[in-house]
């Protein structure tokens, strides 16, 4: 990692103007990646993102960044830290499989079957829906040994898995663990204003059945930095420390976090679903940027291009830069970051 270096906000390509679109009142996002195939670019992912300086102020920003988003999974940091307050007793694997999207590896769904028969419950009480592996290799297998889709293989079932636990250990209904209004869910809504410094704006349901609690890009960001920069022993801390000591646990092997968090000590990273990312440097510097169609194959080089711009020279960039398009087999384009 290179010693952080002065930027200016950069200014998207040609083309990629914030101005307003015939008939809305809002602005039109600024273009964050492009889609080149054979030379010609065929597509544009618009959207916004934040980058915090080490002080916690906002250094640049790319489109609409206080305005209220679902940051989806990368709420999940905030949910672990929940569990805790709760009185769950998590560390390790454990813990960074609570704060999880994981791929449904074989380890990741023998240590959520460890969890529940630890702490007396069933995969039956798990109240994720049925889903196959996250990793589209480990569901090729998986349908190729025969089997169906299944709660426990959902990518949110460590989280759901501690969520019940801390239920269990307080004696609070399991039946109703994921209303707006149980005991636990309460805790994560205090904790999620604590970490992002902000009111939620919105409450809807998340692929997984839990409440889904609305940031700003800039409150994501301000809620990952807060991770990092936590005391000792903390909560907070106790997951970011859990996440960045075993990555592998929060994704999976063939995952851009996993690879972040091993490449680049000390960093804290979580992607969600619609195209959301939140990531922390040990510095305090923080981003989070969302692409408006939620199409995750533009995360990869507006990732790369945003730490580059931040400073960041790691060999990792190049691997999440490297996004092809393909024609006959043949690569014949690429998805690149336009800003």
């Amino acid at each position: 990692m290179t010693s952080p270096t002065p930027i200016s906000a950069p200014t998207p390509e040609a083309g990629a103007d914030a101005g307003v679109e015939a008939g809305r009142s809002s602005p039109v996002s600024p273009v964050l990646a492009e889609v080149v195939r054979s030379g010609f670019v065929e597509g544009r992912h618009r959207g916004a993102l934040v980058v915090l300086a080490a002080d916690g102020g906002v250094e640049w920003s790319l489109g609409e960044v206080t305005a209220p988003v679902f940051p989806r999974s990368t709420n999940k940091p905030m949910q672990a830290a929940a569990v805790l307050r709760a009185g769950l007793d998590l560390s390790g694997e454990r813990l960074a499989l609570a704060a999880a999207s994981h791929s449904g590896e074989p380890f990741h769904l023998d240590l959520v079957r460890t969890m529940l028969a630890e702490h007396g419950l069933t995969a039956e009480q798990l109240q994720t829906p049925a889903d196959l592996p996250l990793d589209p290799e480990e569901a090729e297998a998986y349908l190729a040994a025969g089997r169906v889709r299944d709660r426990l293989t959902m990518n949110c079932s460590g989280k759901h898995t501690a969520m019940l636990a801390a239920c269990a250990r307080n004696g609070w209904p399991l039946g109703s663990y994921l209303d707006q209004a149980h005991p636990l869910q309460q805790l994560v809504a205090e904790g999620v204003r604590a970490a992002s410094g902000e009111e939620v704006a919105h409450i809807g349901t998340d692929g997984c059945g839990a409440p889904l609690l609305s940031l700003s890009l800039t409150g994501l960001a301000r809620a990952f930095r807060s991770f990092v920069l936590a005391e000792p022993g903390s909560p907070e801390r106790r997951v970011a420390d859990a996440m960045r000591a075993h990555p592998e646990y929060v994704a999976g092997t063939r995952r851009p976090d996993t690879w972040l968090m091993r490449a680049l000590p000390g960093t804290l990273a979580k992607m969600g679903a619609e195209a959301v990312q939140a990531l922390a440097l040990p510095d305090g510097r923080a981003l989070a940027f969302k692409v408006d169609d939620g199409a995750g194959r533009a995360l990869g080089p507006v990732l790369a291009r945003t730490l580059r711009l931040m400073g960041i020279d790691a060999a990792v960039l190049s691997r999440l830069e490297d996004a092809p398009l393909w024609g006959g087999g043949v690569r014949v384009g690429e998805i690149r970051a336009a800003f």
